[in-house]
């Protein structure tokens, strides 16, 4: 889940002594990072809720307070997952200001040898995460066409068109790869923020609809809603769903050595109110829309599109398709940087690596591209639709916040020696990750 190495550093990173000493706070690097970090997390919001929805039975299930429960565990799991273990915790563990598991391992490997099973089981499921991506992403995308009146004359209830589309999309993204991306990646960080900008502004135009959902924020409300049998249908395993909406965390750490620690701590705040925002204004939608009999005729229902004003709709699938396109290449080229670790770090045998252009620290792996295309394909054609990619998707990345907490309790414990903290986060958050794992992989 590393960022584009290439667009940042034909753009900041001039020599080592300048790399080693940090990036510095700057607004250009907040707009760079704003467009290579947060992809992944950043189109979450197109699929967490329709997904909780799908578990939990329909549309109708969906009443005030299992929404206001549903919400509560979204807002907590981003507070928890992301800003606590991630922005607070790992954010402190760097290698020479480098973040991600490998980082992470390179620093704690003398402490014993077995380290090298959960660094290894971590980089084998960010390369998973790799290729269920763009799948998750592009599909979610290409299926909002539906909630245009004039797609779905043309598309319907077909999903094999929704498939052929996006198999051309994947296909179009993994054939440019060979010849270097840093001329695409500049435009990503405007086109992000613009995103952002457009999750919030949607988001508080459904809250003004019903201001009583920011009662989602009592974190007591999630913990009642878990356990609640009658209002929440799907038990536990909502939280395979829950989780969804924090599967990009680990860019924040993995990425912190290409845009600088000080540019995510200043990225982040705003990053984080807009996805609420926006989950807040879907749930909003959701209470006053519940009972519509005909919105519950619609097959695989998404809060996310159905919540925009007709003349936006357009606009907004455009947008979460190139949202969806830039999450993905980001996933693309930070899976040739994990394998380039990987390498470097005797984890797998030395393949071929080109350098596509002559911007610094761009790199093109064919061998990688070539098996994650095939992947990506084969996960489109198999899961066919985006509910079904879902469950996969929250595991892949469950594994790997589980490795990483591992490798960081060893750091609190060892290197910092500091046992008074690393137990209670290994309890905390392991036992949280578990029950996320464990959900994810019953479906």
């Amino acid at each position: 889940m590393t960022a584009n190495k290439a667009t940042f550093n034909a753009l900041f990173s001039k020599n080592k002594t300048k790399r080693s000493a940090g990036i510095p706070l700057s607004a250009g690097m907040v707009l760079v990072t704003l467009g290579i970090v947060y992809g992944d997390i950043g189109t979450s919001p197109m699929y967490t809720m329709k997904a909780i929805i799908a578990g939990n039975g329909g549309l109708l299930t969906m009443s005030t307070d299992v929404v206001l429960g549903a919400l509560s565990l979204i807002i907590w799991t981003l507070t928890l997952i992301t800003t606590v273990k991630y922005v607070m915790v790992a954010m402190k563990a760097d290698n020479h200001n480098e973040g991600g598991i490998f980082a992470l391992y390179s620093l704690v490997k003398r402490s014993a040898k077995w380290l090298i099973i959960p660094a290894m089981i971590g980089g084998a499921a960010l390369l998973a995460d790799g290729i269920l991506t763009p799948a998750v992403t592009v599909t979610t995308a290409i299926e909002g066409l539906r909630t245009i009146p004039a797609a779905h004359a043309i598309i319907g209830d077909k999903q094999h068109i929704v498939v052929i589309i996006t198999i051309a999309i994947l296909c179009t993204l993994f054939a440019l790869q060979k010849a270097g991306t840093s001329t695409i990646g500049k435009a990503f960080g405007p086109v992000m923020t613009l995103w952002f900008l457009f999750l919030g502004a949607m988001g508080v135009m459904n809250i003004l609809a019903d201001i009583s959902i920011v009662r989602a924020l009592n974190p007591i409300r999630g913990i009642l809603f878990l356990f609640d049998g009658k209002l929440n249908a799907a038990g536990l395993m909502v939280l395979g769903s829950v989780f969804l909406c924090t599967t990009g965390a680990e860019a924040l750490y993995s990425d912190m050595g290409h845009v600088g620690k000080g540019n995510i701590y200043a990225s982040w705040p705003f990053v984080k109110i807009c996805l609420i925002l926006n989950y807040l204004g879907q749930g909003a939608w959701l209470i006053t829309n519940h009972t519509n009999e005909s919105l519950n005729t619609i097959k695989d229902l998404n809060p996310f599109f159905e919540m925009l004003p007709d003349q936006i709709r357009p606009f907004a699938v455009v947008l979460s398709a190139l949202a969806a396109i830039i999450a993905s290449q980001a996933l693309i080229t930070g899976s040739y940087s994990i394998v380039s670790e990987a390498i470097k770090l005797d984890l797998m045998p030395h393949i071929k690596i080109n350098y596509p252009s002559t911007t610094k620290g761009q790199i093109y792996i064919p061998l990688v591209n070539n098996i994650m295309w095939v992947g990506c394909i084969g996960v489109v054609l198999f899961f066919q639709s985006s509910e079904h990619m879902e469950a996969a998707y929250g595991l892949a990345i469950t594994v790997t916040m589980l490795m990483t907490s591992i490798l960081l309790y060893t750091y609190l414990s060892v290197i910092r020696k500091r046992m008074w903290a690393a137990i209670p986060f290994i309890i905390f958050f392991g036992a949280i990750e578990a029950m996320f794992f464990f959900s994810s992989l019953t479906k």
